[in-house]
């Protein structure tokens, strides 16, 4: 028992400051925000058992908060009035959090035509410029941008029939669940 209390206390130490750090630029107030990570870390203690993967903890605890953070917006029936969650310049999602993300956004892609599927790969997880695979396939700037946006609407298709988004009024995605009518990609 002393051991999990220390295992406890030093997730707690570790990601204590980003937590908060991630709240506070979602929610104005401190103590709230305080509040906020008081729950989270609750919802750590009361639900570690559910965690699969010990090395997606912090994945796992910025979703608890993410989740957090919705919660208290719609008790507080100002969904209004909630501020950008992931946008460029304050998302603090590691590269942890990008191979878990591409994990079950994988199955998707590879379901998609195949030309599609090779333009989604080569610009969405492997990074590569739409000009730079073009050259790469031998077809034109043009084609290359076209294959992306047809490829990217064919995911976001295949991804709204499966999951069920809950988004801010920017359109950030704060919360997803998984479609039980559908889902012959993913796992849930």
């Amino acid at each position: 028992m002393e051991k999990e209390n220390i295992h406890i206390e030093s997730v707690w130490n570790e990601y204590y400051d980003q937590l908060l750090r991630f709240i506070r630029k979602r929610v104005p107030d401190k103590a709230t925000a305080e509040d906020l990570l008081q729950n989270v870390f609750l919802k750590m203690l009361t639900h570690i058992d559910s965690l699969k993967d010990s090395t997606k903890i912090k994945s796992w605890l910025f979703q608890i908060t993410r989740n957090a953070i919705a919660d208290h917006f719609r008790k507080a029936k100002k969904t209004e009035n909630i501020p950008v969650v992931l946008s460029e310049e304050n998302n603090e999602l590691s590269d942890d959090v990008m191979e878990e993300v591409e994990s079950w956004v994988a199955p998707f892609i590879n379901n998609l035509p195949a030309k599609y599927r090779e333009a989604l790969l080569l610009s969405e997880l492997k990074g590569m410029s739409q000009k730079e695979m073009a050259l790469y396939l031998g077809i034109t700037y043009s084609a290359a941008k076209t294959r992306v946006h047809r490829g990217r609407l064919l995911l976001k298709q295949e991804l709204t029939e499966c999951c069920i988004f809950h988004t801010d009024k920017y359109g950030n995605i704060m919360n997803y669940e998984s479609n039980p009518n559908y889902c012959k990609s993913c796992n849930n």
